[in-house]
């Protein structure tokens, strides 16, 4: 486990400044509600009659005057978002950083093999990823209870749950393609990740796009989706955890034959 507890300092600092980012402007969000009072009705409302826009965001699917409808719309897009992006930097850099540092040579003379290399590079991935959503939800929680709401806990749970998952579909995917690159390849992820969400807010204008629900993770993580049916979409799931295994599976098998330079 050497080299699962050396990725895992490793990434402590970028873990340390994204969660900082997120957990605060969650906090903020939720310590906010209370001061508007009043008019999130009226915004609610105001929202919902914006057409497209509000059908992108799922505004047309949730009460925005209920902390639950308001948690999925602005909170949600806080660490649905940022989460994925974090999680994309994890995933790409997983394996290409030793190749990129010019540090490849010296860890594979060691007696380990590329298959175990691998497994702890992505375990080290994937409790980074745990650790943020850990924290977020501590900050959501204590938020909360700071503001007097008691928003459903089943429902809130469910929503959390869906983002770490989307969170680790998204380091799957990337991971699978850190064992193709080199260098050069945090664009690629960070980018990879935004185009998921678009996906999804595309998916969200019109049926005739439905379908990309089927290749973003985002499509079973929309907030708002949540909220409103309290339960994920099976389908989406699904098609998520094939990505994920192909992403992870592929990981092993070309990093095992890869040529190191």
């Amino acid at each position: 486990m050497t080299i699962f507890r050396h990725e895992v300092r490793r990434g402590m600092a970028s873990l340390a400044i994204w969660t900082a980012a997120i957990a605060f402007l969650l906090g903020v969000c939720i310590l906010i509600y209370p001061e508007m009072g009043g008019q999130i009705d009226e915004v609610g409302a105001a929202f919902a009659e914006m057409g497209g826009f509000s059908q992108a965001f799922g505004m047309d699917r949730v009460n925005f005057g209920e902390f639950s409808g308001f948690f999925a719309i602005e909170c949600g897009n806080v660490l649905g978002l940022g989460g994925a992006l974090f999680a994309a930097l994890a995933g790409i850099s997983a394996l290409m950083k030793e190749e990129q540092g010019n540090t490849a040579e010296f860890l594979l003379t060691h007696p380990v093999s590329r298959v175990r290399i691998t497994a702890e590079k992505l375990c080290a991935a994937a409790v980074q990823v745990l650790l943020l959503n850990a924290v977020c939800a501590a900050v959501t929680a204590v938020c909360v209870k700071s503001i007097g709401e008691e928003p459903p806990f089943r429902t809130m749970a469910l929503l959390f749950l869906a983002y770490f998952l989307m969170q680790l579909e998204i380091l799957a995917v990337t991971f699978g393609l850190s064992a193709c690159l080199r260098r050069g390849g945090t664009g690629a992820g960070l980018g990879l990740a935004a185009a998921f969400y678009f996906m999804n807010i595309i998916a969200n204008l019109t049926e005739r796009a439905e379908f990309l629900k089927y290749f973003t993770p985002f499509g079973y993580a929309d907030g708002a989706k949540v909220i409103a049916e309290e339960t994920l979409c099976g389908k989406y799931c699904a098609s998520g955890a094939v990505f994920a295994v192909l992403g992870i599976a592929f990981a092993f098998w070309h990093y095992r034959t890869k040529e190191i330079v």
